[in-house]
C-alpha cells in the first residue's frame, strides 16, 4: 500500500491506524497548495479531487475519503480491533462517529476556520456556535468512556485525536472542555499515536 498524505492533516489518522495495526505502507508527502508530491509528481493524477488521504492498494485500486480509507485499513487487520466486524451493531456506531467527525467537526468547524476563502461571518459562527456545540457533544459522550466506540481504540479515535490536534493552531483552548483535553492527552501517549504525530510534526517543521 501507498499512502498519500499531508503532514498533520486528516491523513494523519490513517498513519495512526497503520501503526496501530502493524501494517506497512509507503508514504508520499503531498503539498496541497501545489498538488504535487515530494518527488514533483502531479498528485491530481492520483486523486483528481486534490485532497488527502489517498491510498493506493496492493492491487492498484485507489481509495479516497478518510472514513473509507480508515475502514479499509482496519479491515485488513481484523485482529487489531480498529473496527468492529461488518454486520455488528458497533460497526454502525463506528460509521456514525466517523461521519460526525468528518462532517460536523472537520468540515464544518476546522475547514471553515482554516480556509482563507471562507467569509469572516462563517468563521465567527464556526468558532462561537458550531465548535462549542460539537465539543460539548463529544465531551458528554466521552465523560464516562475511554473510547468513542466499545472498549478499545478504533479508527474513530484515530480521527478524533487528529482533529483535536488542530485546536492549538486554530487558537482554540481545549482546556475549556476538560474531558476532551484529558482524553486527547491520554491518546497522544499511545505509542502508535505518539510515533505518527512526532513524525508528522517533524515533517511540518522541516517544510
Amino acid at each position: 500500500m501507498d499512502l498519500y498524505f499531508a503532514p498533520l492533516s486528516c491523513s494523519l489518522a490513517t498513519r495512526i491506524a497503520l501503526y496501530e495495526s502493524g501494517q506497512s505502507a509507503g508514504f508520499h508527502q503531498v503539498t496541497l497548495s501545489t498538488k504535487r508530491t515530494a518527488s514533483g509528481a502531479d498528485y491530481l493524477a492520483i486523486n483528481p479531487k486534490g485532497q488527502v488521504p489517498a491510498l493506493v492498494c496492493d492491487d492498484g485500486e485507489i481509495l479516497t475519503e478518510g472514513s473509507a480509507v480508515l475502514q479499509y485499513v482496519a479491515d485488513r487487520a481484523p485482529d487489531s480491533g480498529l473496527a468492529p466486524p461488518a454486520g455488528a451493531f458497533d460497526r454502525y456506531r463506528l460509521q456514525q462517529w466517523l461521519n460526525y467527525i468528518a462532517a460536523e467537526v472537520h468540515k464544518q468547524v476546522f475547514y471553515t476556520l482554516f480556509s482563507p476563502a471562507v467569509p469572516a461571518e462563517a468563521k465567527t459562527f464556526a468558532r462561537e456556535v458550531a465548535l462549542p456545540a460539537r465539543f460539548d457533544h463529544l465531551s458528554a459522550h466521552l465523560k464516562d468512556r475511554a473510547y468513542l466506540v466499545g472498549d478499545h481504540f478504533t479508527v474513530a479515535d484515530a480521527y478524533l485525536v487528529t482533529a483535536l490536534n488542530w485546536t492549538a493552531p486554530a487558537g482554540v483552548d481545549l482546556k475549556r472542555w476538560p474531558v476532551l483535553a484529558d482524553w486527547h492527552a491520554v491518546q497522544l501517549k499511545r505509542p502508535a499515536v505518539a510515533r505518527a504525530v512526532g513524525e508528522e510534526f517533524a515533517l511540518r517543521a522541516a517544510a
